[in-house]
């Protein structure tokens, strides 16, 4: 993945052939107000990158000649190239001292779940691979990765004829900096979910310094397989996601910051000392990753993990009527309060475009929430249990039970861990 992190940094207003600052003041002129939004490769979607300009209407040719242009046209200089190589460096620091540890475990529940293959790779540029970037490995992944039909120019606000015009004018036909020859190595591989662990000693004492310093605690991340986008179990996966909800144990908010879902109800209030407990939903084109991380002093690392099993093996359990109806409610308030902001309109849009070559449309999606009964939610999670769980330990893991008592916590009816006896304490 580091080539994808360098098109990032790399990439926008920085790399055009409209060098000079008068050049852009009379690209702009037509289209102000206008602002960047730059160019975001998603955090919890490993598989898409993304360039969005939000700007006047008016200026709608002059915006896409400049996304045409930052698209097939970068410049990679040795200074800019140079200067990313620093960033990524800064980045992969700044990633073991940040007191959230998210991102990394995100990377680390990957790596276990899908071990050597697709989104199980590194998506964090490995610190011995910075040196090996340049412009020929740049040109490789863009020449591979970049071309049609891999492509999708969304729009909000403007005419479907008019953005498919400027389309033609600047996208088709064009050749690419990187030239025009057929890509050669591009990785078409299906995901192969295998389970597994993947853990990192730390000492996280000193990752929050200050008068009154963060505790150290341990991270633990459980996932299972789950489906991916396309599959019609895809919505009762999302719902029962929600219906897990969760977060950290100082989160303030009433019922619509989701203080009645279950990761609330069951693990923050009933133990104080747990610090986090927050389920994630991960889905690609095929295959997903539903999991739950949690943290708390390393002491009770083994309490922790059973409890996170005890909650997963619920799950497959009784499914209470309201708690069903206010996790769908919540989904489609969410999902109608993100479509308020244009930039996430556009995203919604190429996105679905991309993964499926059509969109539908947001009372399509809340018509099929709304479908979500009981027992879908019983069946999916009953066959994402039948699944090796994947393990992404991070911190003092003195205490952290071995990987095949987790599994054999899964596969009990009360989610307990088998008990271990010492002689010697």
């Amino acid at each position: 993945m580091k080539q994808n992190i360098s098109v990032e940094l790399l990439t926008f207003w920085k790399n055009w052939h409209f060098r000079l600052l008068i050049d852009l003041t009379a690209k702009m002129k037509f289209c102000l107000p206008w602002r960047s939004t730059g160019v975001s490769v998603t955090a919890r979607h490993q598989d898409t990158t993304m360039y969005a300009v939000s700007a006047d209407s008016k200026g709608l040719d002059t915006v896409v000649g400049l996304l045409a242009d930052v698209v097939l046209h970068p410049r990679l200089t040795d200074e800019e190239i140079e200067l990313t190589r620093m960033a990524v460096r800064f980045e992969l620091e700044d990633l073991g001292m940040r007191p959230d540890p998210e991102p990394l475990l995100t990377e680390m529940i990957h790596e276990a779940a899908y071990r050597e293959n697709t989104v199980g790779l590194h998506r964090f540029c490995p610190t011995e691979n910075i040196a090996k970037i340049d412009r020929s490995v740049l040109h490789s992944y863009l020449r591979n990765y970049y071309t049609p039909d891999r492509m999708v120019l969304a729009g909000v606000g403007v005419g479907h004829e008019q953005l498919v015009e400027c389309a033609r004018k600047y996208l088709l036909g064009t050749r690419p900096a990187w030239g025009s020859g057929a890509a050669v190595h591009v990785d078409g591989s299906v995901a192969q979910y295998t389970g597994g662990i993947v853990k990192l000693e730390r000492d996280m004492s000193s990752v929050s310094l200050g008068p009154t310093p963060f505790p150290e605690l341990t991270h633990i991340m459980i996932g299972l397989e789950s489906c991916s986008f396309l599959e019609g179990d895809f919505l009762p996966f999302a719902v029962l996601n929600m219906m897990m909800g969760g977060g950290g144990s100082f989160s303030a908010g009433g019922p619509g910051k989701g203080m009645f879902t279950r990761l609330y109800l069951n693990v923050l209030n009933r133990h104080h000392w747990m610090y986090n407990a927050t389920s994630y939903h991960h889905s690609y084109e095929d295959t997903g990753l539903l999991c739950i991380h949690a943290s708390a002093d390393p002491r009770q690392v083994r309490e922790m993990v059973e409890i996170i099993t005890r909650e997963f093996v619920l799950m497959a359990g009784t499914v209470d009527v309201v708690e069903l109806e206010r996790a769908k409610t919540q989904l489609m308030s969410m999902l109608m309060m993100n479509l308020e902001a244009r930039p996430v309109i556009f995203e919604d849009v190429g996105r679905q475009v991309l993964a499926t070559r059509s969109r539908k449309l947001p009372h399509e999606l809340c018509a099929l929430i709304r479908d979500v009964k009981p027992e879908d939610i019983k069946r999916v999670a009953s066959a994402m249990l039948r699944r090796k769980p994947a393990v992404a330990a991070l911190g003092d893991l003195s205490d952290l039970p071995a990987y095949e008592h987790v599994q054999a916590a899964l596969a009990n009816k009360d989610g307990r861990l088998p008990r271990t006896y010492r002689l010697f304490r």
